[in-house]
């Protein structure tokens, strides 16, 4: 009975310690949206929150999605990869099934980085499409 005490005892602390030394990453000031995110941008912090980023790492190198405050926790969905297609940019579409092979151009809808999906205007048929941007900037479709 005693050692069951003193296990569940020992259980508490340890979780307890993992919550104390949980880290989020937060800025040292304002970041305005679609801005890069340098090293000396952000800090470790002992504040923590719901789906906060924990390294400083994972941060650097990313743009911001909205506006983000110091102080506060960077959130994972407040960050994401560098924009490499704008709004109204005209791009290359691609799309291939077996042999067929169809290559056309575009006007995107959205800003979006590598490997993110972005809504395009195919400007032969006026059709919107969704695909993926890759990375010499054109748009990958059909997938």
């Amino acid at each position: 009975m005693l050692r069951a005490s003193l296990l569940c005892g020992l259980m508490v602390l340890v979780l307890a310690a993992g919550a104390v030394f949980a880290q989020s990453v937060t800025p040292v000031r304002a970041i305005r949206a679609q801005s890069l995110i340098g090293e000396a941008d952000v800090v470790p912090s002992e504040t923590s929150a719901a789906g906060a980023v924990a390294e400083v790492a994972a941060v650097v190198g990313q743009e911001a999605r909205t506006t983000l405050y110091p102080g506060r926790p960077i959130l994972s969905n407040q960050i994401g990869a560098p924009a490499l297609v704008e709004r109204n940019q005209l791009v290359r579409m691609h799309f291939s099934e077996g042999a067929l092979s169809i290559t056309t151009e575009g006007r995107t809808l959205d800003r979006a980085g590598v490997g993110e999906l972005v809504r395009v205007m195919n400007l032969a048929s006026r059709q919107i499409v969704t695909g993926s941007v890759l990375a010499d900037g054109s748009i990958e479709v059909g997938q």
